[in-house]
């Protein structure tokens, strides 16, 4: 990363999210200089151990804590809870990700702290909402894909809706709380206020499909291709994804696939017959795809002008020649895996090596730094320790 000044430098960013969606958001607000303090329990982040661990961190841990640092309390301890106060009162930000009241057993809902800090943006991170009849309700990334509708446009070939194996939600929800959170801070930049952000899982995941409910509903819930053909189509060794979504495209393809006859066949040769008799085409067309390899196809599709792309693994994306060319992921030592591959992030910096933009935080490994930062001795420190308070 460059030392060129950042646009969150000198904001101070109280944490105390867990798992991808709020750690994402802050992740975001530290890679643009605020200084997030990450508080998490004793054992540390439960985001820490999604999927293979390696020491006290897995790869999501490691892509949505860059740039923070870890003070690790007891929050039930209150000398820890002390602590958290005392940030609270002069932190320009507050995250938690906790169940709606939770936040008021410990003296910081956004009530209790805005009567100490009038100025504070403090949002919240929940599976469903501050009120209503889920707002309870514990979700995964999972849940909410089969709530907002999403899996219903990921069928398998029985027609079973699936989810996505990754977590979509979660992280659309961190972007969406990132884009709240600068806002806002851009609002208390300009005209000195705070405010209260209620950024959910399930908003986020409608705002996410906007277009596909308001399409479900101006067509009574059937939902058309927006053209065809565009797909997913089997070669003799891999997959292919082909996109002719104009006039052009669609006469181009059926001269590369040797089919010149359906450019005028009666049932496809303009755009609206094509979306009424997909289900004639698409397995024609899939056929024809079935007897060729996929580069032979790739090299076909795109010498001719038509949208294709194979569809790859992560290890063919990240040895692609164009992924190299144009350096789009860096590969950077972390202390508790080795080098792991980090993909750049639009509008920042590009990484130029590890630092501590690109470190991710042990737990608890800044506890005595920041806790000095803050005002407290030695002495102070080794007694919260003794204690139970940090780790």
């Amino acid at each position: 990363m460059t030392d060129e000044q950042r646009a969150f430098d000198g904001i101070n960013v109280l944490d105390f999210s867990q798992g991808v969606a709020g750690p994402h958001a802050t992740m975001l607000l530290a890679q643009h200089g605020a200084n997030v303090m990450k508080v998490e329990p004793l054992a540390g982040d439960w985001g820490r151990a999604l999927g293979a661990i390696y020491n006290d961190h897995c790869a999501h841990s490691i892509a949505f804590n860059r740039g923070k640092r870890s003070l690790a309390m007891d929050m039930k301890n209150p000398d820890a809870l002390a602590v958290a106060r005392r940030i609270a009162e002069k932190a320009d930000v507050i995250v938690e990700a906790f169940r709606p009241g939770v936040m008021a057993k410990f003296g910081l809902s956004y009530d209790q702290v805005k009567a100490i800090n009038p100025n504070v943006i403090y949002l919240s991170v929940t599976g469903f909402g501050q009120s209503g009849p889920n707002s309870n309700r514990p979700v995964t990334d999972a849940v909410i894909q089969a709530y907002s509708g999403l899996m219903t446009v990921n069928r398998d070939k029985d027609g079973i809706p699936q989810r996505l194996n990754m977590i979509p939600i979660d992280v659309t929800t961190g972007l969406y709380a990132f884009q709240a959170l600068s806002t806002a801070l851009m609002r208390k930049f300009r005209y000195g206020t705070g405010c209260y952000i209620d950024n959910n899982l399930m908003q986020s995941a409608a705002a996410f499909q906007a277009a596909k409910v308001m399409e479900f509903h101006l067509e009574k819930g059937q939902s058309q291709p927006l053209y065809v053909p565009v797909g997913t189509m089997p070669t003799t060794d891999g997959f292919i994804n082909i996109t002719a979504m104009r006039e052009a495209h669609y006469q181009t393809l059926c001269d590369v696939m040797g089919k010149p006859e359906w450019k005028d066949d009666p049932r496809f040769r303009t755009g609206d017959l094509r979306l009424k008799n997909e289900a004639e085409l698409m397995p024609m067309i899939r056929e024809v795809f079935s007897t060729r390899s996929t580069q032979d196809w790739a090299e076909a599709l795109t010498t001719a002008g038509v949208m294709n792309a194979p569809v790859q693994t992560y290890r063919e994306l990240m040895d692609h020649p164009h992924t190299r060319a144009v350096e789009a992921i860096a590969y950077v030592e972390h202390a508790s895996t080795g080098t792991v591959p980090m993909p750049h992030i639009p509008g920042l910096p590009r990484i130029e090596g590890a630092d501590a933009m690109t470190h991710a935080p042990s737990i608890g490994e800044h506890s005595d730094q920041i806790l000095g930062e803050w005002g407290y001795s030695e002495d102070d420190i080794a007694g919260m320790r003794t204690g139970g308070a940090i780790g």
